[in-house]
């Protein structure tokens, strides 16, 4: 997804991370083999689709490099063969994905960057490109999309590209730049994983409003004259 042919290993290397999450997803769900390739294809190029689709980028970043195709596929068939035998270490599986939330991110940064679209747009474009392959898995499997719960993923996202975008008005090199925003994220996912730090969680203690509604009703059914 990246503009640098350099991180093309990084590249393959993210999709093929997000591929396994989607593997491991889909078979929690019980899904059929051609389920299990859909779901991972989804959650590791789905990001980069809808952020090509929103720019007006064609052709698509994985319709014009198949490859991408192949490294899911492979992933896919090696998750498959390999759960047989045994199940990926959790932890181990957290860490590769922050290493390919940085990427996908700062790739997609990169990307809207040279659209030359306003720093807002860019943030969301790279942000979009981090998460938006998990929300379209969570959404197939009719799970609450992670980004949407407490756990600081989407927040890290939305940092790392912000800081590339401020570096990158201050004049500093774009390699540099992305350097920097890719270790941001994942320090913060790495954090997130150890710590266990979330963010704080909106809910609504609706007691007292049901009490209420419950008295009112019994006042009213109280003033209703009886029937002879």
């Amino acid at each position: 997804m990246s503009l640098n042919p350099a991180f093309s290993v990084f590249d393959f290397f993210g999709v093929g991370v997000a591929a396994v999450s989607g593997v491991l997803v889909a078979g929690r769900r019980h899904m059929d083999l051609f389920g299990v390739f859909v779901v991972a294809m989804v959650t590791a190029i789905g990001g980069g689709t809808i952020r090509d689709v929103l720019l007006d980028r064609h052709p698509i970043f994985w319709i014009a490099h198949p490859v991408y195709l192949l490294v899911i596929a492979v992933c896919s068939a090696g998750t498959v063969v390999y759960t047989r035998i045994s199940l990926p270490r959790e932890r181990l599986l957290l860490i590769a994905d922050a290493f390919a939330l940085g990427l996908f991110t700062i790739a997609g940064v990169q990307i809207a960057e040279q659209l030359s679209v306003p720093r807002t747009i860019v943030v969301v474009m790279g942000t979009l490109t981090g998460i938006g392959g998990g929300i379209l898995r969570d959404v197939l499997t009719r799970e609450l999309p992670l980004v949407l719960q407490k756990d600081i993923y989407a927040t890290a996202a939305i940092l790392g590209a912000s800081l590339y975008v401020f570096l990158r008005y201050a004049h500093v090199d774009m390699d540099v730049s992305a350097v920097i925003g890719m270790t941001v994220i994942f320090a913060i996912r790495i954090v997130v994983i150890i710590r266990r730090v979330d963010l704080p969680v909106f809910f609504i203690n609706d007691t007292h409003a049901r009490l209420r509604q419950t008295r009112e009703w019994e006042t009213s059914q109280s003033s209703v004259p009886p029937k002879d």
